[in-house]
């Protein structure tokens, strides 16, 4: 028997193992589990190098609880370790950096301390997290020499013991005696939950338990069907051949359709298409990408991606480490290349994952373009699921604008797709202002502004649909890309208003008329707030339109989607009520010489086109319908 002292310098270094991991300590299972896949595909490399004599047998890995005396152990068949190996791989080596441990760990957030057990080679210790004492039992796969078993054991102090023992076959069985503070972790539902977490695509069998399946047996019953009878079988974690460890070719629609049900069972919503990743140079990349329905809140979408080190989960929170647009997308991303026990922060300023994010950020825009120019109906057919992705993905990527300008698409309201090229041909003739400028009209909303939408129309000109969760951002970056060109919503002002044609409309009503009759209007805009202007509009225009100055109501609106400035929100709404000095209605109102009557008629046509917008509501909505059944009745 050998006897020791682990070699820490400075304070004990189990009590600040347990205590600075305390918020994650599961992440203990992840180290272990990965320390066993590594010892396993080791031998199978050096079998594969002849250096293994005989048969591998059965590599799976087993997970066991004994609940009654308060173990769990993680056994491997893999290489092994002989005692010096032992003694200088866990009494040396993995605490050789403890002193600077202990001073990097002073003063630093979570994710820095989880991500410090792997860079000090503490993968291992982890285990001293949810253990009051852990046993090594382990037997090298090398024939000859000092290659008897041997058992280490420690009790979470600096000491520990290193013995000769009988084991038969090699590799290496790790024994936690789970402290009475983490007795969570020998109830079988949590070791579950953490193995599907962390170890569901890792390359070798992890066995955890049996379990009850329905089997064939081979019989028929009475009306001809087969016949089930359960039963139980040990019951494997992982997938260890996942979709994206495998070739393209050798894949089909449904193998990727299934690995996606595989990732998300609970999303019954099929992908609209996905990008296979297989990069090995200038950094090794693969993974499978999947383009799904976005959903209205931006928010529910993310942290969707998981990201692997040699199918070893890292994390589900790839903000920051690719570029955030993708974080709309679903899917696996893995990379020997981006180290498993590192800070997300180090992620983030990492030559190679700066590297793989504009490669995967490229990958992505020559898939939309290549199924954009191939099969161009498709491609608007999902034009809706699609475009909030694309148009986050041009507000905050340059090169991404850059390269999406070749398909990101235009559709008007009645349905019709354009090219950013193909628009500007459609609308150049009949909406060109006086000052050259060309006007982009828009709706928001095609049922509330559909008044406005069919007096644009009517005029001969063309609405965009633009009532996606992003739009008003997306207008935004367009204004600063296009020349001499500006976007204005179908309601933001009268139609001659936006487009500012040279011709104006002789006027029915004098400025006299006019000063006359602005009063009356004025008197029932007052607690609204509204402007009133008189415009010599078109009589079949409506008599009374409100509108919303298109700065304004853009910044609220972004407001709201958390991209504007704070204060809009609280700024109240600012309306302008544009009087059609050319309806006849309006010639009427100014005629009547009954104040009641003349006010009534007033409250009518304001009203109505408070309604237009939605803005009308509660009381003054009751008081409306009943004055317009009065108004029908006479």
């Amino acid at each position: 028997m050998q006897k020791g002292t682990i070699n820490v310098q400075t304070e004990n270094i189990f009590p600040i193992i347990k205590k600075f991991l305390y918020s994650d300590h599961e992440i203990f299972m992840r180290e272990l589990v990965s320390n066993a896949v590594d010892a396993t595909q080791k031998l199978k490399t050096l079998a594969s190098m002849d250096k293994v004599k005989g048969e591998l047998g059965d590599l799976t890995i087993h997970i066991e609880v004994d609940k009654a005396n308060k173990l769990l152990k993680v056994i491997d068949r893999g290489i092994g370790m002989t005692g010096e190996e032992v003694d200088k791989y866990i009494n040396q080596i993995a605490l050789s950096s403890a002193e600077d441990f202990v001073k990097k760990y002073k003063g630093k957030s979570d994710a820095d301390k989880n991500a410090l057990i792997g860079h000090f080679g503490l993968g291992f210790y982890s285990s001293f997290m949810v253990a009051n004492k852990v046993e090594i039992q382990t037997k090298t796969y090398k024939k000859g020499g000092p290659t008897k078993a041997v058992q280490w054991e420690c009790d979470g102090s600096p000491n520990y013991t290193l013995t000769e023992i009988d084991k038969e076959e090699r590799g290496t069985e790790i024994i936690l005696h789970i402290a009475d503070d983490s007795l969570e972790f020998l109830e079988e539902h949590r070791i579950l939950e953490l193995l599907k977490k962390y170890s569901k695509f890792l390359p070798i069998p992890i066995q955890f338990g049996m379990e009850k399946i329905s089997e064939k047996t081979g019989k028929k019953d009475k009306d001809g069907n087969d016949e089930y009878k359960e039963v139980e079988k040990p019951r494997i974690i992982n997938n260890t051949k996942p979709a994206w460890t495998q070739k393209p070719s050798d894949l089909t629609d449904e193998d990727y359709k299934n690995f996606y049900r595989e990732l998300y069972p609970m999303n019954f919503e099929e992908p609209l298409f996905h990008i296979h990743l297989n990069v090995d140079y200038p950094f090794n990349l693969t993974g499978i990408l999947y383009f799904p329905k976005v959903k209205k809140n931006i928010e529910v979408q993310r942290d969707k991606i998981q990201l692997y080190s040699n199918q070893v989960f890292v994390t589900d929170s790839v903000e920051g480490i690719v570029p955030d647009f993708l974080t709309l997308m679903h899917g696996v991303l893995d990379s020997p290349d981006i180290p498993l026990n590192v800070s997300r922060s180090y992620l983030q300023s990492d030559s190679n994952v700066k590297k793989i994010s504009n490669h995967i950020m490229k990958k992505v825009s020559d898939k939309l373009e290549e199924i954009f120019k191939n099969n161009r109906e498709e491609f608007e057919q999902k034009w809706d699921d699609i475009k909030v992705f694309i148009q986050y993905g041009m507000i905050s990527e340059p090169k991404f604008y850059d390269r999406a300008e070749k398909f990101v698409l235009f559709k008007n309201v009645d349905g019709k797709c354009f090219t950013f090229d193909e628009y500007k041909k459609h609308i150049e003739k009949t909406q060109t202002d006086k000052d050259k400028k060309l006007v982009y009209l828009y709706t928001t909303d095609v049922d509330e502004q559909h008044a406005f939408i069919e007096s644009a129309k009517s005029r001969g000109y063309d609405v965009l649909e633009m009532s996606g969760v992003i739009e008003n951002h997306f207008i935004n970056t367009l204004e600063q890309k296009f020349e001499n060109t500006s976007f204005a919503r179908v309601d933001a002002d009268t139609i001659d208003k936006i487009i500012k044609k040279d011709e104006d409309q002789p006027s029915k009503l004098s400025e006299k008329e006019q000063e006359t009759l602005k009063p009356v209007f004025e008197k029932f805009a007052k607690k609204e707030n509204y402007t009133i202007i008189f415009e010599s509009l078109s009589e079949k225009d409506q008599p009374v339109i409100i509108t919303q100055p298109e700065f304004m109501r853009r910044m609220k609106d972004m407001s709201k989607l958390g991209g504007g400035m704070d204060y809009m929100g609280t700024m109240p709404d600012a309306y302008n009520l544009v009087v059609n000095s050319n309806h006849k209605v309006v010639s009427e109102i100014l005629k009547e010489k009954d104040n009641k009557k003349q006010e009534k008629l007033v409250k009518q046509v304001t009203d109505l086109a408070k309604l237009s917008q939605n803005l009308l509501k509660g009381q003054e909505l009751t008081d409306f319908i009943n004055r317009s059944v009065d108004i029908i009745s006479k």
